[in-house]
């Protein structure tokens, strides 16, 4: 019929008509975001032997949970210590190797948030060294700077032809000296809204948002949680929320139709119930499923998740076995009951 069609406009001189375009598909794609990178002493002796001493490899500590991780379409850590050149300290002020950057993209993370309440733990110098290592090792990072320039700067990924902003804040310090006011971002909505919608004019479809917040060794959310979600869910600048720093799993929920995962646990550390709770050698890699149809706003559409659990004393990240203590507190905590959608250990 198209051929007839195209030998009549010939005859008569017309313009072959042209084809019709082909309707856009939805693009459908998955975001994986994990718990603290939190490296103790004892975590960095390990990397260090596996580096048969002469560096530190993380990325051992990571494989079996690596293809949960690299099959994401875009995967966020959280490195909660800096990443400082000489040697290594843990708590209470960390030192942690730049080597952790390069095991960090080993494994299939794309950008990691730095803000936290141990930004400052090696001053201005630390922030730096952090930022260096993991753009040398090809990871973007987000929630400290290097300058006033750098802290306007937005980091924008792109995940199959859709832009994805990612943005990192802290709503708990340690109470050290701040060099400059772009060093750390902090948890205020104000900010917050502020450099989503930046982000929003400079062509991000979706922004996430990592936060820093909740009380340490706490499942509960903490009203200051619920609020601050409340308050950035509200404007249509904000798509997704997830966060750490209490070092146990909290929920996960919708706020306003959009996704919370409020803590995703330790995924690494050298805590156990001895030092701290029951719950600290948990974690979860929260895997959001979002879709991106044709002048529509991106929607997450499910939300599922990993239990993880944090095996001594090699430090091995192991997917939690079903039924496990492990993981029979994540499903509790984290949730899968209806009227939360969807939200289930994959």
């Amino acid at each position: 019929m198209r051929e007839l069609v195209t030998w009549l406009a010939a005859l008569l001189g017309l313009a072959a008509p042209a084809p019709a375009a082909a309707p856009e598909r939805p693009v459908r794609f998955t975001v994986a975001a994990s718990g603290d990178l939190l490296i103790h002493a004892p975590v960095a002796q390990r990397a260090l032997a596996l580096g048969a001493g002469g560096r530190y490899d993380f990325a051992p500590m990571f494989t079996p949970v690596r293809r949960r991780i690299a099959r994401a379409d875009l995967a966020l850590c959280h490195v909660e210590t800096p990443l400082v050149p000489g040697a290594v300290q843990g708590y209470p002020s960390f030192r942690t190797p730049p080597d952790l950057a390069r095991s960090i993209r080993r494994i299939g993370w794309d950008a990691c948030s730095t803000a936290s309440n141990h930004s400052l733990d090696a001053g201005e110098y630390g922030v730096g060294t952090s930022l260096r290592a993991l753009r040398g090792a090809g990871v973007k990072a987000t929630g400290t700077a290097r300058s006033a320039r750098a802290r306007r700067r937005t980091t924008m990924l792109r995940v199959r032809g859709v832009r994805v902003a990612f943005l990192s804040y802290t709503a708990v310090s340690n109470g050290q000296t701040v060099p400059h006011p772009w060093t750390v971002n902090w948890a205020s909505p104000r900010l917050i809204l502020r450099d989503a919608r930046r982000a929003r004019r400079r062509g991000a479809r979706l922004v996430v948002v990592n936060l820093h917040w909740g009380a340490e060794y706490v499942h509960s959310v903490t009203p200051a949680q619920r609020a601050l979600a409340r308050r950035l869910t509200r404007s249509p600048a904000v798509d997704a929320i997830v966060g750490q720093h209490a070092h146990v799993v909290q929920p996960i929920r919708r706020v306003r139709g959009k996704p919370v995962v409020f803590g995703e646990g330790n995924l690494i550390s050298n805590q156990t119930p001895a030092c701290c709770a029951a719950g600290v050698q948990d974690g979860l890699i929260a895997l959001i499923d979002f879709v991106a149809r044709p002048g529509r706003r991106v929607r997450a559409r499910r939300i599922r998740y990993v239990p993880t659990w944090v095996r001594h004393p090699d430090f091995a990240v192991l997917p939690a076995a079903p039924g496990s203590p492990s993981w029979n507190r994540t499903v509790s905590v984290a949730g899968r009951r209806p009227r939360i959608g969807p939200v289930t250990p994959r």
